[in-house]
């Protein structure tokens, strides 16, 4: 479809799809969401000239993974967001379909989106480009084309490009499949964002002693705390454990040192970055004042994302709260901005027996609990969250059979910080140690229902809507 085409079908589906979905119960009050149709990956997340950008793949058309534009949001406080331009859409030869994800840079003063154009062709193959876009005086952004094609010794599925700057170069890391179908992370150098020089593959399956461990790397990211450089991924393909890597798809991360000279990349054992329900393609940057933070979509691909009933709706999925990521012993831990605290109401506190605490609304909720005992909270009866000594055992109903389903963290869970919206509910770990993000579909009024003899102490605030302008 091109532009011509696409453009009045985009804004006849926002004028009519935006009503229903703002009303519908399950529209987060304070999550970044689409206005109408399908969200997925958070895109081109950076600081530029005092405000915060977060780009986003979105289908304006229908629930499908289908026709992906690049929306855009900005914000100066990262609180309160408002709408953009449309940045990218599926009108030229080489992304015609798709404009898949990537990143965005400063080059020079200028807001520099990097992408990957995506071919699909008759007979089922496929091809990629690695395209740049960059912004024009009236907020929407011009395409340059292509600057690099689909590399020697890989399959159609290279893309996700996340550029960075170190010291005279720019750098690449993009998600690929070789030609066995076993996913890689290759990193590329540049002097201008134009010419790529490909120094090979710097992680994956079978390299590095990891074994196998999938058959398409997705959505990479490399950023550096401390003494730690981090690689991101979304290895598609990895096989499932009795507790952990549960999704069809998960994020997970590599914790090493780079050698920028040599290409090469050391790194340990492969970490689940999230381990609730809903969590994907998560993309960092850093801030103005050096924190590095994360957004993550809450969605997984080919889960039961269709049987979500926000579908019937005519939107589905939303972003993870933003999160600020430190380093703590080699391990990446992950906490809510700071600037959330803003939402908060008046603070409230409970201390006792966990199955006398007063049951509480928790449409828009955030909560910190201590507990030195076994505690099973029930979120409207549809999310149920079982805290025992060595593990946390998240539950709930799949969509498709009605059977229970769970995800697990392991480790000795002291202090809860748990962000509840109108259909999410995230809940961190030991101060970040470990994430749960899910969505879940309470007939509201949400309601949490604790039970347990444990002794608890549990700060709480509603936390206040805040509406993209």
């Amino acid at each position: 479809m091109a532009s011509h085409s696409l453009l009045p079908a985009v804004l006849q589906a926002v004028m009519k799809g935006q009503p229903k979905a703002l009303n519908d119960p399950h529209y987060p009050a304070w999550h970044l969401a689409p206005v109408t149709g399908l969200l997925n990956d958070p895109n081109g997340f950076i600081h530029f000239a005092g405000r915060y950008h977060l780009f986003y793949q979105w289908n304006a058309l229908g629930c499908q993974h289908k026709h992906k534009c690049w929306g855009h949001w900005s914000s100066e406080d990262l609180v309160h967001w408002q709408h953009e331009p449309i940045a990218l859409m599926p009108d030229e030869e080489y992304d015609r379909s798709g404009c898949y994800s990537g990143s965005a840079v400063d080059n020079n003063g200028v807001l520099t989106l990097c992408y990957t154009g995506n071919v699909k062709f008759d007979d089922g193959s496929r091809t990629s480009w690695q395209c740049l876009a960059e912004q024009n005086s009236d907020g929407g952004f011009d395409k340059l084309g292509p600057v690099l094609p689909l590399p020697h010794g890989y399959t159609g599925h290279v893309r996700d490009p996340k550029v960075w700057r170190h010291g005279e170069f720019w750098y690449m890391v993009l998600g690929a499949q070789d030609l066995q179908l076993q996913g890689k992370v290759l990193l590329l150098r540049s002097e201008n964002l134009w010419n790529w020089q490909n120094l090979g593959e710097i992680a994956g399956s079978g390299l590095n002693g990891l074994g196998e461990a999938g058959y398409m790397w997705e959505c990479p990211d490399m950023f550096t705390l401390g003494d730690n450089t981090f690689l991101i991924c979304c290895p598609q393909g990895i096989v499932r454990e009795e507790k952990r890597w549960l999704n069809t798809h998960p994020g997970a991360y590599l914790s090493g040192t780079l050698d920028y000279a040599n290409a090469r990349f050391q790194h340990g054992a492969f970490h689940e970055l999230d381990a609730g329900f809903e969590f994907y393609a998560p993309q960092t940057t850093q801030t103005e004042d050096g924190r590095c933070l994360l957004v993550g979509w809450m969605g997984v691909p080919d889960g039961e994302e269709m049987r979500q009933p926000t579908v019937a709706n005519g939107w589905l999925h939303q972003m993870t709260c933003l999160r600020e990521l430190t380093s703590r012993n080699g391990k990446l831990c992950q906490q809510p901005v700071a600037e959330l605290q803003a939402l908060r109401g008046e603070e409230r506190f409970y201390q006792g027996p966990a199955q006398q605490m007063p049951t509480l609304d928790i449409q828009r909720l955030e909560l910190m609990v201590e507990s030195s005992g076994e505690v099973t909270l029930s979120f409207s009866e549809t999310l149920i969250l079982e805290w025992h000594k060595d593990e946390l055992r998240l539950a709930r109903r799949s969509l498709e059979n009605g059977e229970w389903l769970y995800r697990y963290w392991q480790g000795d869970a002291q202090k809860l910080q748990i962000l509840c919206d109108h259909s999410s509910i995230e809940i961190f770990i030991n101060d970040g140690e470990g994430v749960m993000s899910s969505r879940y579909f309470p007939v509201h009024p949400a309601r949490l229902t604790l039970t347990g003899d444990a002794e608890l102490r549990v700060h709480y605030w509603s936390l206040h809507p805040c509406m993209v302008e």
